[in-house]
C-alpha cells in the first residue's frame, strides 16, 4: 500500500514568486532554507580542475571522510574511526538511509511538532508511524527528556534536530544529555540532525555524540558550507553498524556525487569565508528582530540558529498558506506556510528564512511594513 506524504506547500509558494518574476516583478526568496551565497570560491576552483583531469566515477572519498572524523574531534571531542561515516546525496537521503537501516515498518519515531516537514514524510513513506510531540514556547520548541519519558509506550526511535527548522531552536547541552539518559533507559534510539550546526548566534551547539555513541547523526554541506546543490552529506553510525549502512547506500543510491566530495574537502579549510557568510546572517536576523514586532509580529520562536523566523501570525489569519500566497503576490516577499512544518498548528505561523543578502532584507523590511500595518487594520 503507497504511503499518504503531506505535500511541501512552501513550493507552490515558490512557484507563485517565480511566476511573478518572469512577469517582471521584483521577488524576495524567503520561502526555502538554503543560503543564496555559492560554495567556497576554493572549493570551486577545485571542482573545475577536477573536472579538466578525471571522469568521475563511483567513488568514496577516504579524504573526506578522514577530514570529517578530525571536525568532530576538534569541535566536539569526540573520536570516530573513518568506517563510521557513510557519505550521502545530501541530508534527506541520509535520513531516509538512517531510518532504513535501523528502523522495521510499523515502528513509532518521535519528533518534534513543529518539525521538518521530511521527518514525518520519510516516515510514512518508510511505512512507520510518526508521532509528533506539540512544542510550544514552554519548551522553546523542542522535544524534552521530560516528554519522551512521558510517552506510553516508548516509541522505537527519536528524531532531533538543534539548531532545528522551522524555529532555529537549539536544544542546551544540559537537556541533551537528560535526553540521551531518558532514550537509553528506555530502549528508543536517537536520530540527531545536525545539518544547521555552524550556524548559531550567541548558545553553543552541542552533538548528540558527547553524551551517546550510539545515536545516528545526520548531517549536509548544504547549509553551512553553503553547497545545497551539491547535495553532499553524510550519516554517522556506531561501529557496528557502518557495514549496514554501507550496504544500504550502495543498494538505494549507490554513491554520493564525487565532484562534489572534491569540493567538499576543500570547503571544510575555508572557515573564514564560510563564517563571513554567517556574520550576514547575524545581520539579518537583527534586522528582522529589531523590525517584525512593529509589523505586529512580537510572537516568535527563538532563532537560536539555522537562518529562520517562525513567527505566530494568528491575529491576521488562521489560514497561513493563503496568508503566504497573499503576501508574496502584493509584496513580492516569499514566504513559506506553518502548515508545512505543523499540520495542526501551522495554520496561524509563517517562516521566513534570512539566508538571503542583507539589502534583500532591508528592502524586504520596507515592503513588509505598510503591508502588515494594513493587515492589522483589517484585524482590527
Amino acid at each position: 500500500m503507497t504511503a499518504a506524504i503531506d505535500p511541501f506547500h512552501a513550493f507552490s509558494i515558490s512557484s507563485i514568486a517565480h511566476r511573478l518574476k518572469a512577469e517582471g516583478r521584483s521577488v524576495i526568496h524567503m520561502e526555502f532554507g538554503q543560503p543564496s551565497t555559492g560554495a567556497p570560491k576554493a572549493a570551486i576552483a577545485a571542482a573545475h580542475s577536477v573536472l579538466d583531469a578525471e571522469g568521475l566515477g563511483y567513488w568514496e572519498s577516504a579524504p573526506l571522510k578522514a577530514r570529517i572524523c578530525r571536525h568532530y574531534a576538534e569541535t566536539y571531542g569526540v573520536r570516530l574511526e573513518p568506517r563510521q561515516i557513510t557519505l550521502t546525496c545530501g541530508a534527506s537521503p541520509a535520513l531516509v538511509l538512517a531510518l532504513s537501516a535501523t528502523f522495521s515498518p510499523g515502528d513509532t519515531i518521535a519528533m518534534a511538532r513543529p518539525g521538518y516537514v521530511s521527518y514525518r514524510n520519510s516516515v510514512r513513506a518508510l511505512h512507520m508511524v510518526p508521532l509528533e510531540i506539540a512544542c510550544g514556547p514552554q519548551t522553546r520548541f523542542q522535544l524534552t527528556a521530560q516528554s519522551l519519558a512521558a510517552l506510553d509506550p516508548a516509541p522505537a526511535g527519536v528524531i532531533l534536530a538543534s539548531p532545528a527548522n522551522p524555529t532555529g531552536a537549539i536544544i542546551p547541552g544540559e537537556e541533551l544529555q537528560a535526553i540521551a539518559a531518558v532514550c537509553r533507559e528506555r530502549g528508543i534510539r536517537i536520530i540527531s540532525d545536525e545539518i544547521y550546526h555552524g550556524l548559531t548566534y550567541g548558545q553553543p551547539t552541542r552533538s548528540m555524540l558527547e553524551f551517546e555513541p550510539r545515536a545516528i547523526v545526520v548531517n549536509s554541506f548544504s547549509k553551512y558550507f553553503s553547497m545545497a546543490g551539491w547535495r553532499l552529506g553524510w550519516i554517522v553510525v556506531p561501529p557496528a553498524e557502518a557495514s549496514r549502512a554501507v550496504a544500504y547506500m550502495g543498494a538505494l543510491y549507490l554513491t554520493a556525487p564525487s565532484l562534489a566530495q572534491h569540493a567538499a574537502l576543500v570547503a571544510m579549510d575555508c572557515r573564514e569565508e564560510l563564517d563571513g557568510h554567517v556574520d550576514t546572517y547575524r545581520r539579518n536576523r537583527e534586522l528582522l528582530l529589531d523590525a517584525l514586532p512593529a509589523m505586529g509580529l512580537d510572537q516568535i520562536a527563538p532563532p537560536d540558529g539555522a537562518f529562520y523566523i517562525y513567527a505566530d501570525v494568528g491575529r491576521f489569519t488562521d489560514d497561513s498558506l493563503a496568508f503566504c500566497k497573499e503576501l508574496v503576490t502584493d509584496t513580492g516577499v516569499a514566504a513559506a506556510p506553518g502548515i508545512d512544518f505543523d499540520p495542526v498548528d501551522g495554520h496561524r505561523f509563517i517562516r521566513l528564512s534570512f539566508a538571503v543578502s542583507t539589502p534583500e532584507v532591508e528592502e524586504a523590511i520596507r515592503r513588509l511594513t505598510p503591508w502588515f500595518k494594513q493587515a492589522s487594520a483589517k484585524a482590527a
